[in-house]
């Protein structure tokens, strides 16, 4: 690996970060009881940024062969990551009750920031090609 690889990965696990604390106050201050959830937060962030580190790997190797392609790449890699999304989605959809509810918006809302940081460093990725 090459320092620009670092360096590209740096500022998504420090974005990473303080999602995570922000994320974990959130839920203090609203006073959200996470105990019953199946899945913790740090357990979705660490599923989620392995998620993300895959994506970003997968798209800088690409960007490295050709950039034309880094685009549909990256519908590929979410698409795929999407199917395992759901296969940890599943339990929590399976259990009704009004605290599950919760949980089930705390598991789409980190999709939605994790797909969002992805997208954001794919616009990068492929907008280097225009400098």
């Amino acid at each position: 690996m090459n320092t620009s690889f670092f360096k590209k990965i740096i500022p998504l696990l420090l974005a990473i970060l303080i999602a995570f604390g922000v994320h974990e106050g959130l839920f203090f201050v609203l006073k959200i009881n996470t105990q019953n959830f199946i899945y913790s937060l740090p357990e979705l962030y660490a599923w989620f940024t392995l998620f993300t580190l895959l994506v970003v790997f997968v798209l800088l190797l690409v960007k490295r062969k050709s950039l034309d392609n880094v685009g549909m790449s990256f519908l590929l890699v979410t698409s795929i990551k999407m199917v395992f999304c759901y296969l940890i989605l599943r339990p929590i959809l399976k259990v009704a009750t009004l605290q599950n509810s919760a949980e089930k918006i705390n598991f789409f809302a980190l999709f939605i920031l994790f797909l969002l940081i992805e997208t954001l460093f794919t616009i990068r990725l492929v907008n280097e090609k225009q400098k």
